[in-house]
């Protein structure tokens, strides 16, 4: 799993020096306005990306390992020059192994996480006003195997908030889930998660992102805190535009049987070529 997650980015970074072009056809605009769009969790295209994890040294004697490949498209309804509804989904797909004794193999899918986000975005990513987004998170227990998910459905607020500026942009996402139905015999869900994030844009459309996805469970009353430091290009293949990214993340503090020390980020990111 690591070396394919290596050839991975050795793949971003060969074809980002190859096949980078700075500008498109796809009525987007330019590639560093492409990433501009793309540095923005409620922003006014429709993309799919798609994240690659790789963590281990994980379980009570360090010997787990887990591959989780997250699909996230993004779709935006418009309501009108400022408003929109926009809808972000995360769909699992995981792979792990002896992350607690005896627990042998895992592969399928997780819980999926739906929001919607009623979002005011004046300008679009020209402007230096506050964009924020408001709205309600589901968590549905679509985990194809008991070890994978939490066997319970969930909701809860969520809410983004940010400003983008002509090269940087920078903001938090958070939101809370508690369970409300579901398995009696599993352990009630109380999470808390908040997501500061900075992104820097050059020029010529790399895109050095930092964030921190911070995880509260307030049943466990235990954190998960990992700091992400990815790097992304937009890129031009046969006029459609695409971004691809390749990072690390360092585990400030995880519950005692979390991962530890290093984690690996691979990124694909699709773009429609539709804007409001």
């Amino acid at each position: 799993m690591k070396r394919s997650l290596v050839g991975v980015v050795v793949f971003t970074f060969t074809a980002s020096l190859g096949f980078a072009q700075e500008s498109t056809s796809s009525g987007v605009g330019s590639s560093r306005q492409i990433a501009k769009y793309l540095s923005n969790p409620v922003s006014e295209v429709i993309s799919i990306p798609v994240q690659f994890n790789y963590d281990e040294n994980i379980g009570i004697d360090d010997q787990g390992s887990k591959w989780t490949t997250n699909i996230q498209p993004v779709v935006p309804i418009p309501m009108g020059r400022q408003w929109s509804v926009i809808s972000r989904t995360i769909l699992p797909v995981i792979n792990q192994k002896d992350i607690a004794p005896g627990s042998g193999q895992q592969s399928g899918t997780g819980d999926l996480l739906q929001s919607f986000f009623f979002s005011y975005n004046p300008k679009g990513p020209s402007t230096s006003d506050i964009i924020w987004g408001v709205g309600p998170a589901i968590s549905a227990p679509t985990a194809s195997d008991e070890l994978l998910g939490s066997e319970k459905w969930g909701a809860g607020p969520t809410f983004v908030v940010l400003q983008q500026l002509d090269q940087m942009t920078y903001g938090l996402l958070a939101n809370r889930i508690w369970s409300f139905a579901g398995d009696e015999d599993r352990e009630t869900v109380d999470v808390t998660f908040a997501q500061p994030f900075f992104a820097y844009i050059t020029p010529d459309a790399w895109t050095y992102a930092l964030n921190f996805e911070t995880t509260y469970d307030g049943e466990s009353e235990e954190w998960s805190v990992p700091i992400n430091f990815n790097v992304s290009k937009v890129l031009n293949f046969n006029q459609v535009p695409i971004q691809l990214g390749a990072g690390l993340r360092y585990w400030i503090d995880t519950p005692e049987t979390g991962p530890e020390d290093l984690g690996y980020r691979a990124t694909v990111t699709f773009l429609l070529p539709q804007v409001r």
